[in-house]
């Protein structure tokens, strides 16, 4: 779920809008409250699309549709108006996770769970094709999974089999890996119930192994398979083989029909009748048969059908809607302006807009710093009572030899005295390995490590990347293999939860270190007219930071003046121009989003200037060469950083001590925050128990567990990747070194 935008209406036909659940080029779909407090799925049609009559047609026959069937296991039409100006309709909501969203985190499904997700499909198509209609678009995106069985959803393309308006020869409609034959061919006429068995089968086969029997690859390709070659259905467990071989058969008039299809999973079709085999068959037993689903559903009922990680998944987030307040009224407002010109060929993009915002409340709402400790136990030794622990593998994956190879460094060596910490405790219930591997800060090399990871069956969560083009590289890896990946210095901004679900950030993104900018500009320094520098050599990063800040800065007490400083202008004379364009301002505050080379330069330039009011960067300039380049000119300049100084917080001592002892130096940057990230995972891991310890039961343990650590809290916030949003501080460059200044709520100094 997500927020409602500026321009969401509060309610549509007198249903309470209260988040998004998705949007797409056809329209937006609402989670909303009916007038009776009921929960109902929305679905809005743009504007675009509603003035095509041919388009508001299909949808008029896309509700007609839907009214038409009425099964338990298909997501019943509530309300609808194809005729309102932006037409919708509204069906019962459902809090489970689509069967592909359910495979994608957490892997195959267990047979019993295939056999009774076919049965009850199955049967909701006898009812489709009962009201004298083909779904055409069974699909694994299509079925929602709920406590009590499965849901099928979406009819938009669904038709008699007559009416070929949608499917006319030559037309493919449909989704390409759950296509039949007839339907790859564009042969509308052909395409009957038997077509929604061929798609049935193909989806039973991609729940029960993660793989579509289809293979992937462009659309193209897998039609050409889906008519000309045979389904690749290695790892279906042998029961299901001949109903899978029956529903894939290339013919239409070779498939079972979908009333067979449901009693066969059931293990109620009648003596003689295809039959699939119970998993402990010895021998071919002419009266064996799958015991049958109870007439009453009990065990449906009961949540049985599902495994534990999945009915976990399915409560959480029916505890998120249960716990969304009521929302006020949303008053339509136009997009928020941006001070800041970054120039004709830098039109803002729809990245750039997500800052927007972030700090705005900054100037209006407070917070104290708050350190947390965490719950220590006794120390302990690697053995309980004389056995073996069991051994679980983390794997920190970092930049230990390129560019970033000291923040890289930093974070394995705190993970390192983590995994010591963890190792050392009582009542643990295993033993912690931990495997280091080094990107050189490269992403093919990443690439690398990421495969290797994923491949190793030991390895339970990773620690790391270190830098953001390595953690983009790998994402899709690392959530193909449902390893869970938790970031100590990522600063993403625009990673889907719902697409990257491995994905735990442990430090805020990039867009949040604007709010200690505003802070000190409006707390401390009190700036009337602030100079905001957008560094081009930082690419979007600077932008968004300089837009964020001005928009939070935007009244008339406070001016902000945008320049640009281009990526390839390294000439002193650019640094003396713009130091003067700050001066000529009358600007009291600066604000730079480069880093430390062009930071040194510009505080060089603007000492030579003249000028003494506020100077502000983020922790890309927080370098030690920028105190050397800069010289007595970087005194003053205060920096934003989403990571502290372990040596100024209480709760962090015995932390320092342990790495002092250890490394004969003090922490570095990032390395409390890595020791806290490793015992954030070791929390859970600790919790779910060796024998649960599993990869998918991780990634939901993870998104479960509250950790208050030495720099922070970690805990799912619910609406992102982000497991913390305010653990961003302020350091100050004074005498040669740089200064902690603390959590930027507090730091006024």
């Amino acid at each position: 779920m997500e927020p409602l935008r500026g321009a969401d209406p509060a309610g549509i036909a007198g249903y309470r809008l209260l988040r998004r659940l998705g949007a797409g080029g056809m329209g937006v779909v609402y989670l909303a409250r009916t007038t009776g407090g009921a929960l109902a799925a929305l679905k809005v049609i743009r504007a675009g699309h509603a003035d095509d009559p041919g388009f508001r047609a299909r949808f008029r026959r896309e509700v007609e549709t839907a009214g038409r069937v009425a099964s338990p296991w298909v997501v019943p039409l509530l309300d609808a108006d194809p005729d309102a100006s932006s037409p919708w309709l509204a069906t019962a909501f459902v809090p489970g996770p689509s069967l592909a969203e359910a495979v994608e985190e957490c892997g195959p499904l267990p047979y019993g769970t295939v056999r009774v997700l076919g049965a009850r499909l199955a049967e909701a198509l006898e009812a489709v094709h009962g009201a004298g209609l083909v779904h055409r678009d069974v699909k694994p995106g299509n079925v929602l999974l709920a406590v009590d069985g499965p849901r099928m959803i979406d009819f938009g393309i669904a038709r008699m089999p007559e009416d070929t308006s949608l499917t006319a020869s030559g037309l493919v409609v449909g989704s390409p890996g759950f296509l039949s034959p007839e339907q790859a061919r564009g042969r509308g006429r052909e395409i009957g119930p038997a077509s929604d068995v061929f798609s049935l089968g193909c989806l039973l086969a991609y729940a029960v192994t993660g793989e579509r029997p289809f293979g992937g690859g462009s659309a193209a390709d897998m039609l050409m398979r889906t008519v000309h070659d045979e389904p690749d259905l290695d790892g279906v467990p042998e029961p299901l083989l001949p109903l899978l071989r029956g529903c894939l058969a290339k013919e239409p008039g070779s498939r079972p029909g979908v009333a067979d299809v449901r009693r066969i999973l059931e293990g109620t079709a009648p003596q003689g009748d295809a039959r699939l085999p119970t998993p402990d068959d010895t021998a071919p037993q002419d009266d064996a048969r799958l015991p049958a689903v109870p007439a009453d559903d009990t065990a449906l009922q009961a949540g049985a059908w599902l495994p534990e990680v999945l009915t976990r998944l399915i409560a959480r987030r029916s505890a998120a809607v249960l716990a969304l307040p009521d929302v006020e009224a949303t008053e339509v407002s136009g997009a928020a302006a941006t001070v800041v010109d970054p120039g004709p060929e830098r039109a803002p993009t729809r990245r750039r807009f997500l800052v927007l915002g972030s700090a705005a409340a900054v100037l209006a709402a407070g917070g104290t710093a708050a350190w947390w400790s965490a719950d220590r136990a006794g120390r302990g030794s690697a053995r309980d009572g004389g056995t073996a622990l069991p051994r679980l593998t983390l794997a920190l994956h970092a930049d230990l030899s390129g560019d970033d190879r000291t923040t890289g460094r930093a974070q394995r060596d705190g993970v390192r005295l983590a995994v010591d910490h963890l190792n050392s405790l009582t009542g643990r219930g295993f033993e912690l390995a931990l495997q280091v591997h080094d990107d050189e800060g490269g992403t093919a090399r990443a690439r690398q490590i990421a495969r290797r990871l994923a491949a190793d069956d030991q390895v339970r969560a990773v620690i790391g990347p270190t830098t953001d083009a390595c953690a983009q590289a790998t994402l899709a890896l690392y959530q193909r293999a449902v390893l869970p990946m938790v970031s100590v210095s990522v600063g993403l901004d625009d990673v889907s939860a719902l697409t990257y679900r491995v994905y735990a950030a442990t430090r805020p993104g990039d867009a949040t270190l604007a709010a200690p900018v505003v802070a000190y500009l409006a707390r401390t320094a009190d700036a009337r007219r602030t100079v905001l520098v957008d560094d081009e050599a930082e690419g979007d990063f600077s932008w968004n930071l300089c837009a964020g800040v001005a928009e939070a800065l935007r009244s008339a007490q406070r001016t902000t003046i945008g320049r640009t400083l281009a990526a390839d202008d390294d000439t002193d004379a650019a640094f003396r121009a713009l130091a003067g364009s700050v001066t000529d301002a009358g600007a009291d505050a600066v604000v730079f989003a480069g880093g430390y080379a062009r930071a040194a330069r510009l505080a060089r330039a603007l000492r030579s200037a003249g000028y003494s009011g506020a100077r502000l960067a983020t922790q890309r300039a927080l370098d030690p060469r920028f105190l050397t380049s800069a010289g007595d000119a970087a005194d003053g300049w205060v920096f934003s950083t989403a990571f502290l100084d372990p040596t100024r917080v209480p709760a962090a001592r015995s932390f320092v001590t342990s790495y002092r002892a250890r490394y004969d130096t003090a922490p570095p940057p990032y390395s409390a925050e890595a020791y806290d990230a490793t015992l954030f995972v070791g929390r859970a891991l600790t919790t779910l128990g060796a024998a649960h310890a599993e990869r998918a039961a991780l990634v939901g343990r993870l998104r479960e567990t509250d950790y208050r650590g030495i720099t922070k809290r970690l805990h799912y916030t619910g609406s992102s990747t982000r497991y913390t949003m305010d653990a961003v501080y302020l350091f100050r460059a004074t005498g040669g070194s740089f200064r902690y200044l603390g959590q930027y709520a507090d730091a006024t100094a």
